[in-house]
């Protein structure tokens, strides 16, 4: 058995760049900034905070979503999986990059300033009709054992 599962919170580096692939599919890439806050250990030393870069890629519905949504700065939760690939450039090296293809994203913390309005249940409903899915909480259990036996099959 194997996972590959990643899981990230973190604030987003520059604005979702869109584009559409066959068939009119949209696809958003960006980057997004993970930081272990700095500290100084008991002998004095001081080790400062650390940032990394992900370079995440979204697909379909959540590439809309990121069109739509997500700006530099916004915080986001996103679970996704990741991928290495690799080309030849123009020099004739082998290259690679590794991206995190998202699955599922949530916007947290407060509107920025002057930035779109984020998801809420109403609009994010809205939003998976339209547009394809959009992450959401799995249903809530029956409560009792009457409503599980109202299923139809």
């Amino acid at each position: 058995m194997s996972v590959n599962k990643v899981i990230l919170v973190g604030n987003v580096g520059k604005d979702p760049e869109v584009r559409y692939v066959e068939q009119n599919m949209p696809v958003a890439n960006f980057t997004l900034a993970t930081t272990e806050k700095g500290y100084t250990t008991q002998s004095g030393t001081v080790v400062p905070d650390r940032t990394e870069w992900h370079n995440i890629v979204v697909w379909r519905g959540l590439a809309k979503v990121a069109e739509n949504y997500i700006r530099k700065g916004t915080q986001l939760y996103l679970e996704g999986r990741i991928r290495t690939r690799n080309w030849t450039d123009q020099n004739g090296a082998t290259r690679y990059t590794t991206e995190i293809y998202a699955e599922n994203i949530e916007l947290l913390g407060k509107r920025p300033e002057g930035g779109v309005a984020p998801l809420t249940p109403s609009n994010n409903q809205q939003q998976s009709q339209s547009q394809g899915p959009v992450p959401t909480s799995p249903p809530a259990a029956p409560a009792n054992n009457d409503e599980a036996n109202d299923l139809p099959f």
